[in-house]
Formats: structure tokens, C-alpha cells, sequence
């Protein structure tokens, strides 16, 4: 994995935590933390976009930042675990990585780091 790909993953963590944030903040802090995961998620997806066809880091932006949502409220806030939900949520998974397998990065030689 390249570190344009890592930084659609990064992307997508901090797509997790805002949208929990957005659910849950309450405090200004919170709301804070809330727009700076806003901007470092939405950052890294752009620069990902630069070197990785948009259409793909969108996606796979996406696909993870909901599935990581998914598990998250289970885990840290005790939402009902449902069968069809895992179940549409692992198909998500399925087509994210197919798409992480059949796209090709272009490289841009000299290309800002």
C-alpha cells in the first residue's frame, strides 16, 4: 500500500470521528474536535485525489467511514447489533477493496509530496 492509500484510510478514521462527533458533541470542545476532523478528513481525501482516480478515493473514503461508523456505535455506544446491516455493510467492504485491487495509481513524477 502506498502512501496515497494510506492517507484515504487516515481520511476515513477522521471521517468516523466526525460523524460521531456530529452526532454526539455537546461542549464546544467537542464541536471544535468535531470541524478539525471535518478538515483533516476532507484534506487528505482531496490530496489523495491528486495521485488516485477521484471516483475511487471517494468511494473507498466512503465505504470505510461507514463501515468504521457502523462498528463504532456498536462498540462505543451500544447500538443493536443487526444481521442485514453487518450484512449490506460487509458487501460495502467487498466492493471498496474490488476497487482498491482494479485501480491503478498514477503516479505524477515530481508531484508535491
Amino acid at each position: 500500500m502506498n502512501k496515497h492509500w494510506f492517507m484515504v484510510i487516515v481520511a476515513a478514521v477522521f471521517e468516523v470521528l466526525w460523524v460521531i462527533g456530529l452526532k454526539h458533541a455537546n461542549g464546544l470542545l467537542e464541536w471544535i474536535g468535531t470541524v478539525i476532523a471535518i478538515v483533516i478528513s476532507f484534506y487528505l481525501m482531496i490530496r489523495a485525489g491528486r495521485y488516485i482516480p477521484v471516483g475511487t478515493v471517494y468511494a473507498v473514503f466512503v465505504g470505510l467511514g461507514t463501515a468504521g461508523t457502523f462498528f463504532s456505535e456498536i462498540i462505543f455506544f451500544g447500538q443493536e447489533f443487526v444481521l442485514n446491516k453487518f450484512l449490506l455493510v460487509v458487501l460495502l467492504l467487498v466492493g471498496v477493496i474490488g476497487l482498491k485491487l482494479v485501480t491503478k495509481d498514477e503516479e505524477t513524477e515530481g508531484a508535491d509530496q
